[in-house]
C-alpha cells in the first residue's frame, strides 16, 4: 500500500487542520490505519486508528474529544481532523496502514506501510 498525506500548514492555537492520506495499491489487505506525530527529538506518538472495514475507532488520551479519524472507504482516503490544536503540537503527521491482524494498533511497528508525513505547526 503506498499513501500520500496531505493538509498539513501553519495554524494559530485553538484553530483546526484537517489532514487527508490518499492510499494507492492494496488497498483491500488493509487492516487498520492511524495516525502518528513525531516532534524534533521526540519518538513517533500514536494519535488515533481505525479499522478500515467497520470504521470502529481508537484514540490517544492527549487527543481524544479534539481529534476525530474518518475513513472513506470508497475513495481509499483517511482523514484526520483536528481541533483546539496547542503550541506542543507542532510535528510532522504521519498516516500509516497494516496489512497485519492481530497486532496492537498503537505500536509503530504494527504498520507496514507509511506515508511521507505533513508538517502542523502550531503557533502561540
Amino acid at each position: 500500500v503506498q499513501l500520500q498525506a496531505s493538509g498539513g500548514g501553519l495554524v494559530q492555537a485553538g484553530g483546526s487542520l484537517r489532514l487527508s492520506c490518499s492510499a494507492s495499491g492494496r488497498t483491500s489487505s488493509t487492516v487498520n490505519m492511524a495516525w502518528f506525530r513525531q516532534a524534533p527529538g521526540k519518538e513517533r506518538q500514536f494519535l488515533a486508528t481505525i479499522v478500515w472495514s467497520s470504521g470502529l475507532s481508537y484514540y490517544a488520551d492527549s487527543v481524544r474529544g479534539r481529534f476525530t479519524i474518518s475513513r472513506d472507504s470508497a475513495g481509499n482516503i483517511l482523514h484526520l481532523q483536528m481541533n483546539n490544536l496547542k503550541p506542543d503540537e507542532t510535528a510532522v503527521y504521519y498516516c500509516a496502514a497494516t496489512t497485519r491482524p492481530g497486532r496492537d494498533s498503537r505500536v509503530v511497528s504494527t504498520y507496514d506501510s507509511w506515508g511521507q508525513g505533513t508538517q502542523v505547526t502550531v503557533s502561540s
